[in-house]
């Protein structure tokens, strides 16, 4: 499964650059561009994404200033034309330090560095999902659910439904906003209508998966996805 990720540069050629290396490497999936650093901070929020490759010198905030203003960042490369604030974010905890102009090269092994980074916080974590859990809302009345207990959740309009090993609930929340919640938790979107729960999945065609009983159709746009995640398991 590609890792998600932002450009936030105030140079639309610094951004072009960088759209091309993810074009030519086909290692990550490109959410959004952002030339206000205001605007990212926002769109980070609303919609995490696994990396951000993030300039230092910007109007209005720098670089720096808008990795220590959140409170969950997403893993960080820097892009800059400048060496002197290497040690300032390294001590911000960023994965890479890419000098300006990058080259192809240099940024194949930031990548590399943020999936072995990755890799490493799954596998020192193997059973950090099993009590997991979420409050869903029904009725005004909040519901606590353990992660483990869902099979799939299914989209009905602006409700969804989870349907679990001890029954369902309907939840007033599109399955957009579950999509979110769930981020590598070990769910995985695979159709429009759909997200299911990986480890329950006992089957897998090239247009269907079976789990508990159920076929889930997999939707054509989320198939590459599915059998990249499916050869994971």
């Amino acid at each position: 499964m590609k890792l998600t990720c932002y450009i936030i540069d105030d140079e639309p050629l610094a951004i072009e650059v960088i759209e091309s290396y993810i074009v030519a490497s086909d290692l990550l999936e490109l959410k959004g561009t952002f030339l206000n650093p205001l605007k990212a901070f926002q769109a980070i929020h609303e919609s995490p994404v696994d990396l951000i490759f993030l300039d230092i010198h910007m109007p209005k905030i720098s670089g720096l200033d808008l990795i220590k203003s959140l409170k969950n960042p997403p893993a960080v490369i820097l892009t800059t034309a400048y060496r002197e604030f290497a040690l300032q974010g390294f001590e911000l905890e960023v994965v890479d330090y890419l000098l300006k102009p990058i080259p192809f090269e240099r940024f194949l092994k930031a990548i590399d560095k943020v999936k072995r980074l990755k890799q490493e916080i799954i596998s020192s974590n193997p059973e950090k999902s099993h009590d997991e859990f979420l409050f869903f809302q029904k009725d005004k009345v909040n519901y606590k659910v353990l992660l483990r207990e869902i099979i799939y959740i299914e989209s009905q309009r602006d409700y969804s439904k989870i349907a679990m090993k001890n029954g369902e609930i309907k939840v007033h929340q599109k399955i957009s906003e579950l999509e979110i919640k769930l981020k590598e938790k070990g769910f995985l979107r695979v159709h429009r209508s759909f997200i299911v729960n990986l480890e329950m999945v006992d089957r897998w065609s090239s247009n269907e998966l079976g789990i508990n009983g159920k076929n889930i159709p997999i939707g054509r746009s989320y198939y590459k996805m599915v059998v990249e995640q499916i050869n994971l398991i």
